[in-house]
């Protein structure tokens, strides 16, 4: 099955502690129905100092479930996303509120 969210797709937050924040996509994990969203679901992660790299606690993003994420469609709202095939015989996907292509 083709996939509803992509890498670089900008998506808003649902549900959680951070609902209603927006983001870009950096990574998905289909095998964990998950994905990582720029400045979304951040956590202090404690890094020790080494003789390359400065030590200290480094906000990190980790991953939300695909579930909480909606796209987000060229006027700015959250919108599902649907598949059809076009004319020349090309699968796209589209957003459910404008019929546009993404």
């Amino acid at each position: 099955m083709a996939a509803k969210l992509r890498k670089g797709d900008k998506v808003v937050v649902l549900t959680g502690k951070d609902k209603g924040k927006q983001g870009e996509i950096t990574a998905v994990m289909p095998k964990d129905n998950k994905a990582i969203v720029d400045g979304v679901n951040m956590a202090i992660r404690h890094q020790r100092q080494t003789a390359t790299a400065q030590g200290g606690r480094t906000p990190k993003a980790m991953p939300i479930d695909l579930s909480n994420l909606s796209l987000i469609d060229a006027n700015g709202k959250a919108t599902r996303v649907g598949f059809r095939i076009e004319a020349d015989g090309t699968k796209v996907r589209f957003a459910k509120t404008t019929g546009e292509a993404i």
